[in-house]
């Protein structure tokens, strides 16, 4: 049977995620609380690929990377390049359109400390590998992070030895390029180790590369 890109909203794949997931529905009835589904255009040539939802961003919104600083780099980012219509406003129904951008995360569910543990990056690869199969325009994939990067890689069918990651590395994978970027998270970004320019230098590689 064939995976679906998306998984489902109540998807109980992971125990530990499932029964943290139900926990904060006890404690935040109105927020999202879920399985948060991919965000952007279908025909989309960028491919961005996060870690997991943010406690209090995506699990709370259901849209990626929506509501937390991190999203606030991410959206400005992406829309610097030209890669979004409208303005983002921290919630999923500001109106914001991704133009030739997809946003996706290797773990669909939030883990407890943003933290999944390897049997769940593991168990929702199969979800990942559909989604890139399911964008047969894709020319850039995008990794926020060494846990993106590693998972993508082994969704690629690659050997990460042979595809280490790094800020800026770079890997050719038949038509797509592989790029990655260190996480736009808050600690990264407040303890310098990314910076808006690092940030932005990668979207114009990635920009480069989907133009070509």
């Amino acid at each position: 049977m064939s995976v679906p890109a998306e998984a489902p909203k109540d998807c109980d794949l992971c125990p530990r995620l499932r029964q943290f997931i139900l926990d904060q529905r006890q404690k935040e009835p109105d927020w999202f609380n879920g399985a948060v589904p991919s965000f952007g255009d279908e025909a989309a040539k960028l491919l961005v690929i996060g870690l997991a939802p943010g406690m209090t961003g995506a699990n709370r919104t259901g849209r990626p990377f929506t509501g937390d600083w991190a999203g606030d780099l991410l959206y400005a980012t992406l829309g610097k390049f030209g890669f979004c219509d409208g303005t983002y406003d921290r919630r999923p129904d500001d109106g914001l359109t991704l133009k030739g951008a997809m946003i996706t995360n290797a773990v669909r569910c939030v883990p407890p400390q943003n933290k999944p543990v390897g049997a769940e990056i593991n168990q929702c690869r199969p979800f990942l590998k559909a989604r890139i199969d399911a964008l047969p325009t894709a020319k850039v994939l995008l990794c926020l992070g060494k846990i993106s990067h590693d998972s993508t890689v082994r969704t690629l069918g690659l050997k990460l030895k042979d595809h280490p990651f790094g800020h800026g590395t770079e890997y050719q994978v038949g038509n797509m390029t592989l790029l990655s970027s260190y996480h736009c998270s808050r600690y990264n970004t407040n303890t310098r180790r990314l910076t808006e320019e690092m940030f932005e230098d990668i979207f114009a590689r990635a920009r480069a590369l989907v133009d070509a």
